[in-house]
């Protein structure tokens, strides 16, 4: 009986320290997986183009050269940020100078492609500075990501306002205006057409002194 005490107790042991040791490895992985998702940048899905301006800008490839790196960066380690910053800002620089859709060369979208290009040139030169943290590289990605969407919300609004002026039927650059408009005569009654002088005055007045 002795031994069989003995030998239960071993038993109960290992399988403790089995089970302990299992319970260790979880939370190592658990651990190890915060630990990659903590260097991990993450944004939500911005702005994209509505149908029309879609197919305008499918055949404009510096713009699609763009796109396709930026949607890298809604889910990047900052290693791979870094990494990326110089292609990214060599790739918004070719988009810049070769906007392929004439309704887009104006004046606010190409303001707009300036600031982007100026936001990955920052993202450049932190790819070269030692001492630059995580929260800094995080901070500059965000910001490369508003700008991009305010760009895509820019082109949108362009092609919804063609879209408005289009069923209007009417040029909105040239405002309509109502209140100048001189109303048709034909259609009043001879009596209103006719100016109200001193002599009509005279002839109403006798006209009620004789009633």
């Amino acid at each position: 009986m002795k031994y069989l005490y003995s030998f239960l107790f071993i038993i109960l042991f290992v399988s403790f320290s089995c089970k302990k040791a299992k319970t260790t490895e979880v939370v190592s992985e658990i651990s190890d997986t915060l630990n990659i998702n903590s260097d991990r940048i993450v944004n939500t899905i911005s702005e994209t183009l509505i149908p029309k301006a879609k197919k305008d800008v499918d055949k404009w490839k510096e713009y699609q050269h763009v796109d396709e790196l930026l949607l890298k960066y809604y889910n990047i380690t900052n290693f791979e940020a870094l990494d990326y910053a110089e292609e990214l800002s060599g790739l918004v620089q070719s988009m810049k100078d070769t906007i392929r859709v004439d309704k887009l060369k104006g004046p606010s979208i190409k303001a707009r492609f300036n600031v982007l290009h100026s936001e990955t040139l920052r993202l450049t030169d932190m790819a070269t500075i030692p001492s630059i943290s995580p929260e800094e590289v995080k901070e500059e990605v965000s910001r490369i990501i508003a700008v991009y969407s305010a760009i895509n919300s820019k082109i949108n609004t362009i092609y919804k306002a063609e879209d408005l002026q289009e069923s209007l039927e009417i040029d909105t650059e040239t405002p309509v205006d109502l209140i100048r408009q001189k109303p048709d005569l034909r259609y009043l009654d001879k009596d209103l057409r006719k100016p109200v002088g001193k002599k009509r005055d005279r002839k109403l007045i006798q006209s009620k002194k004789t009633k």
